[in-house]
């Protein structure tokens, strides 16, 4: 058979059983399967014809298969490297690559399944698209951004790297967490702790546990977030608001792969991946003493941003769907967009990103009367000028609902005082636990 009849597959490695069994199965999927045992090999192949995936390994007899990387781009073919030595700085390597793959031996059977299928997928389309973009996790959305998104998520998620997600409130931090755990072939539990959301004294307790008796109401030995965990990873949430005292004691944990418990003199080891999150600029936390600079060089092995929605073009349109099906699915409805639903946002920033995106379709469905859901006309804040903005104050059009005005100037009073929830609340007058239980209430049923 002609190889324009069917996909092609080039495998350059020197393993001989990896390239006869990835062969093997790649011929089960009909794609025309080539080998390569070097990179030398490797570029006679690839000046001969394009492929439509490449499969390299990064240790080759005669060189690094990135070599070969840098040297086709994209221009030959998608290519996925493979090693059997996954590192950090082979994974911030392909980050800056045109890679579509970063996978670690022995290969999961399903993930090169999908590999190949997908690029099947491409070579059926004559060119593929956007859609053809193998997604991560419960992330909804091909545009560029996303697509970048994914290809990082995918290269760090195999390695040992502590991972810091960066990126607005509303953006998917927990989505990107559960991503990189689901890919990171870890065995053990995915645990979320939210350190904004639990009172400071308490903190400790609920991250590295305590032993019985070592302070009032400790009734009973307690295995924190961290032991939970143990064999999985931990999420840190809004790391930036755990006090600096804490911050010190997290950093030994991360040193020492071990911790000690509230009240306790053993160590206990521990075998967690960690993942730290933060809507701020680390280095603006640093400035503002709220991030120790040791603690964000260790946590941040990997740097992950998250696009804001902003940016993400036809991407918002399909994820307000996948809302409004969540919608549908709750109230047992089959409602749909009116066929001008988005018009009245097409210029609209989304500052409170899918968070807010989630709101504006449920206010919008329940709205509706029943009938197709239409979005109401929105305008940034800063475009609408003085009418909200006086002098530094917010100022509300009449019949904004109560609820709306609180939770706003919460946030931007939090915001003003560079998260100090202390500051906050003597600002407004309430206590501190009632912005917590605020913080937490406005956290249900949301993406962090």
């Amino acid at each position: 058979m002609d190889h324009s009849s069917r996909p092609s597959l080039l495998v350059v490695d020197d393993d001989v059983g990896f390239v006869e069994a990835t062969t093997a199965l790649a011929q089960l999927h009909n794609f025309e399967a080539c080998r390569a045992h070097s990179l030398g090999a490797a570029r006679t192949a690839t000046q001969r014809r394009r492929f439509d995936l490449i499969l390299v390994d990064l240790c080759l007899p005669d060189g690094s298969g990135f070599d070969l990387v840098e040297e086709i781009g994209a221009s030959r073919g998608a290519v996925a490297v493979v090693t059997g030595n996954a590192s950090v700085a082979t994974a911030a390597r392909a980050v800056r690559l045109p890679i579509s793959d970063y996978l670690v031996k022995p290969l999961e059977r399903s993930r090169f399944d999908a590999l190949l299928e997908q690029a099947q997928a491409v070579w059926s389309a004559q060119g593929g698209s956007s859609d053809d973009v193998e997604r991560c996790g419960d992330f909804i959305g091909s545009s560029a951004p996303m697509q970048a998104l994914y290809r990082q998520i995918r290269r760090v998620a195999p390695t040992h790297a502590n991972v810091l997600l960066v990126g607005e409130s509303g953006t998917g931090k927990e989505l990107a967490a559960r991503a990189i755990h689901a890919l990171s072939g870890r065995s053990g539990p995915f645990v979320a702790v939210n350190c904004g959301a639990v009172a400071p004294e308490l903190l400790a307790s609920h991250l590295f546990g305590h032993e019985r008796g070592s302070f009032t109401g400790a009734v009973r030995q307690h295995r924190g977030h961290f032991e939970q965990a143990q064999g999985g990873t931990i999420l840190l949430d809004e790391i930036t608001e755990m006090p600096l005292a804490l911050q010190a004691h997290l950093l030994r944990v991360l040193e020492t792969r071990s911790l000690i418990r509230v009240g306790g003199d053993s160590e206990h080891a521990l075998d967690v991946r960690v993942i730290a999150a933060t809507n701020r600029r680390a280095e603006d936390a640093m400035a503002a003493g709220k991030l120790r600079e040791d603690l964000y060089f260790r946590l941040g092995e990997f740097v992950l941003p998250l696009p804001p929605l902003r940016l993400l073009g036809n991407d918002i349109a399909q994820i307000g769907e996948a809302l409004l099906l969540q919608f549908n699915v709750r109230y047992g409805t089959d409602r749909q967009f009116a066929a001008d639903a988005w018009t009245g946002v097409a210029n609209y920033s989304w500052p409170g990103n899918v968070r807010e995106l989630r709101n504006a379709v449920h206010r919008a469905f329940i709205l509706g009367d029943g009938g197709p859901v239409r979005l109401p006309p929105m305008q940034d804040v800063a475009a609408r000028g003085s009418d909200l903005a006086v002098a530094g104050c917010l100022v509300f059009p009449v019949a904004t609902r109560l609820d709306l005005v609180h939770r706003e100037m919460l946030l931007r009073t939090l915001d003003h005082y560079a998260g100090d929830k202390s500051r906050t609340a003597e600002a407004l007058g309430i206590s501190v636990k009632t912005i917590y239980n605020h913080l937490a209430r406005y956290g249900d049923d949301a993406v962090s």
